[in-house]
C-alpha cells in the first residue's frame, strides 16, 4: 500500500463512483428501510408545506376581514401547530432509522475491509505501513457513518422540502417561485467554488491523520530502541511537523468552510428576502396578497435551508467521499490467489505412501522481474523426514519457505516451477486443508495478548486434552502448568510474561495442535538461549518419522541431526547431504559455516 502522502489532492470523479458503489453495496440489505424513510419524509415535507398554506387562509379568510371565527380560527392555528409538530417528529423517527442503517452499513463494511485484509497476500503486507492501514479499518470506515446518518439524512429530507416547497409557491405564484429557485445557480456556484477550495485540504487532512496514526504505532512499537538510542526528541519533532501539517490542512478547510458556506447562503436569503418584498411592495396589496406575501416569506425560510444544510454538508460529503474511496481502494487490492473452498472439519484424504512430502520441480522466482531469487530449484523431501535448509543471509531460504507456504504465487511475472505435496500441486489444495496440513514456527513468535489455552487453540475449540497433547509434545507443559492459573494465565501482550523461548515454544504447541502432516520451522531457535535449543531438539527428535520437519536454521546445531541438509548459495542448490556427509567437503560452504559457528561459540 503506498503511502497515504502520495494521495491525489482530490476526489476523481471515477474515485466518487467507486465509493458510491461501495455505498450502496454496504446499504442494499436495508433498502426496505431506506425506501420507508424516504416515504415518511416525503409526508413530513408535505406536512411542512401545508402549515403556511392554513396560515394564509387564516389570514386572508379570517384576520384581515376581521371575520373572527373563533372556532374556526382556532381549528386553523392547531392545524398549523399539529402539523409543524407531526412533520418534526416524523423526521425525528427516520432520523433514528436511517441511523440504525447507517450503523449496520459501517458494521458490514469494516467487516468486510477486515476480512479482505486478512485474506490479502504477503507481498501486500511488505509494503503496507500498519498505522495507515488501521486507519483504514477505523478512521475512515467510522467517517462513513457520517456519511448515512448526517449527510444522508440532511441531504435526503432538505431536497425533499426543496421539491415541495417549489411546488406549492408555483401553485400559489409561479413568477415569485421563478425568483425563489434563481437561489439554486448561486448555491451551486458556491458549493462548486467551496469543492475547488477545500478538496485538496481535505484529502491532505486525512492523508495526514493516517500518517499520525502510522508514526504513533511505529513509535510505540519500538519505543525501546527509540530510548535506547535516545531518539526521542528527534521522533518528537517528526511527530509535531506532521502534526503541524495536519492543523494547516484542517484551518485551510476550515476558512473555505467559513467563508462559502453558512455566512454566504445567508446574504442570499436576505437579498432574496428583500427582492420578494420589493416585488410585493411595487404592486396593489388586498387581502388576497397579503396572505400570499406570508406564504411567500415563509416558503423562502423553507427553500433557503434547506440549501443551507445541504451546502453544510458538503465538508462532511467531501471526507466521506475521500474516505470511502480510501477504503474502496484498500478493497481492490488484489487478494491472495484463490484455491477451491475448504469445509472446516472434513476428513484429510490419506496422503498417497510413496510420494514425496515435498516435490519441488524446476522452481525459480522472482519478487521483482529481471531480479531471480530461486534458479532452478529442484529437491524431493520424504514424508516422515526431517531436511534442514541453511544458507548464508539472502541466500533464499526464507524465499523458499514463503513459497511453500503459498504467501506468493510462484507461477506468474514469468516465474515457473512447481510444487506439490504428497502428489498434489501446491495451488490445487483446498485453503482449509493445506491450513491443516501444513504447521509453522515463525522465527518471531506472535502471540496473543490472551491466556496460554488461547495462544495455542487459536480459535479452533479443540478441547482441552488436544491443547495438552500439542504442550506436552512442545515440552511447554510443565512450564504451563506451573503458572498460577495454568492454561488459564494471561501471558500479556505479545506474551510479556514469558521468555523468549517459552514463547517459542508455545508457538511450537499452537502448530502442533492443528496436526499438520508438515511441519515448517523458520529460524525457530535463532534466539533462544542454548538451554531452550536441547529442549526444541529434543520436541523435534520426538516428532521424527511421524511429521514430516522442515527447519530454515541460521544456527546450523538445530539441525545437526537431520535426514538431510540443503544448503543455498545465491539461490541455488549448492550441496546436500547429512551433516557427516557434508563436513567431509573440503572447503564446503556448509563446513565453513560451521566452523565459523563453532569458532563463535
Amino acid at each position: 500500500m503506498p503511502s497515504d502522502r502520495h494521495v491525489k489532492s482530490s476526489v476523481s470523479g471515477a474515485q466518487a463512483r467507486q465509493a458510491a458503489g461501495l455505498l450502496r453495496r454496504a446499504a442494499h440489505p436495508d433498502r426496505a428501510h431506506l425506501g420507508w424513510a424516504t416515504g415518511w419524509l416525503v409526508l413530513a415535507a408535505a406536512l411542512e408545506v401545508l402549515g403556511p398554506l392554513l396560515g394564509k387562509k387564516l389570514i386572508d379568510e379570517h384576520l384581515l376581514p376581521h371575520h373572527l371565527d373563533w372556532p374556526r380560527m382556532a381549528l386553523l392555528l392547531g392545524a398549523v401547530l399539529l402539523t409543524g409538530w407531526a412533520a418534526s417528529w416524523l423526521r425525528f423517527l427516520q432520523l433514528v432509522r436511517l441511523s440504525g442503517l447507517a450503523m449496520r452499513s459501517v458494521q458490514r463494511l469494516r467487516e468486510w475491509v477486515y476480512g479482505h485484509v486478512l485474506r490479502l497476500p504477503m507481498a501486500f503486507f511488505d509494503r503496507a505501513i500498519t498505522g495507515q492501514l488501521v486507519s483504514r479499518v477505523t478512521n475512515d470506515t467510522e467517517a462513513v457513518k457520517t456519511l448515512y446518518i448526517q449527510v444522508l439524512f440532511v441531504i435526503l429530507d432538505s431536497s425533499i422540502v426543496l421539491v415541495g416547497t417549489s411546488i406549492a409557491m408555483a401553485w400559489l405564484d409561479w413568477r415569485l417561485m421563478l425568483i425563489v429557485l434563481a437561489l439554486v445557480p448561486a448555491v451551486v456556484g458556491i458549493v462548486w467554488l467551496y469543492q475547488r477550495l477545500s478538496a485538496p485540504a481535505v484529502t491532505r487532512a486525512r492523508a495526514l491523520r493516517s500518517d499520525i496514526n502510522g508514526q504513533l504505532a511505529e513509535s510505540i512499537g519500538g519505543m525501546s530502541v527509540l530510548q535506547a538510542n535516545n531518539a526521542q526528541h528527534r521522533f518528537g519533532q517528526r511527530f509535531a511537523g506532521t502534526n503541524e501539517q495536519h492543523y494547516t490542512a484542517r484551518v485551510a478547510e476550515l476558512r473555505a468552510n467559513a467563508f462559502l458556506l453558512r455566512p454566504a447562503l445567508d446574504f442570499l436569503n436576505v437579498v432574496l428576502l428583500a427582492v420578494v418584498i420589493f416585488s410585493f411592495g411595487q404592486r396593489s396589496m388586498n387581502a388576497v396578497e397579503v396572505g400570499v406575501l406570508y406564504a411567500f416569506i415563509s416558503y423562502i425560510a423553507r427553500v433557503v435551508e434547506p440549501l443551507i444544510q445541504i451546502t453544510m454538508q458538503f465538508s462532511g460529503l467531501q471526507q466521506a467521499v475521500v474516505a470511502t474511496a480510501r477504503v474502496a481502494a484498500l478493497l481492490d487490492e488484489a487478494g491472495a490467489p484463490e484455491h477451491a473452498a475448504g469445509r472446516a472439519g472434513t476428513a484429510r484424504p490419506a496422503p498417497d505412501p510413496d510420494a514425496p512430502a515435498v516435490r519441488v520441480r524446476g522452481l525459480e522466482f522472482a519478487y521483482v522481474p529481471g531480479q531471480t531469487v530461486l534458479h532452478d530449484l529442484s529437491l524431493d523431501i520424504p514424508q516422515g523426514a526431517f531436511f534442514g535448509i541453511v544458507g548464508h543471509t539472502g541466500s533464499g531460504k526464507s524465499t523458499f519457505l514463503s513459497l511453500l507456504l503459498r504467501y506468493y504465487p510462484f507461477d506468474t511475472d514469468g516465474n515457473r516451477g512447481a510444487i506439490s505435496l504428497f502428489g498434489e500441486p501446491l495451488a490445487g489444495i483446498d485453503n482449509a486443508r493445506f491450513r491443516s496440513e501444513v504447521g509453522l514456527v515463525p522465527q518471531d513468535p506472535f502471540l496473543l495478548a490472551a491466556s496460554a489455552r488461547e495462544n495455542i487453540d487459536m480459535g479452533r475449540n479443540l478441547p482441552q486434552d488436544a491443547i495438552e497433547a500439542a504442550a506436552r509434545a512442545a515440552h511447554a507443559h510443565d512450564f504451563i502448568a506451573a503458572l498460577e492459573e495454568g492454561y488459564d494465565t494471561p501471558l500479556g501482550e505479545g506474551g510479556s510474561r514469558l521468555s523468549s523461548g517459552q514463547k517459542q515454544l508455545i508457538a511450537i504447541a499452537r502448530a502442533l495442535a492443528g496436526r499438520p502432516r508438515i511441519l515448517l520451522l523458520d529460524e525457530a531457535t535463532s534466539r533462544i538461549d542454548s538451554a531452550t535449543e536441547q529442549v526444541v531438539q529434543q520436541a523435534l527428535d520426538g516428532l521424527r518419522g511421524r511429521i514430516t520437519i522442515v527447519a530454515i536454521a541460521h544456527r546450523l546445531s538445530t539441525i545437526r541431526d537431520a535426514d538431510r541438509i540443503v544448503v543455498l548459495n545465491h539461490g541455488r542448490i549448492s550441496e546436500s547431504g547429512s551433516h557427516d556427509e557434508l563436513m567431509r567437503i573440503e572447503g564446503g560452504l556448509y563446513q565453513r559455516l560451521y566452523l565459523l559457528q563453532q569458532l563463535a561459540a
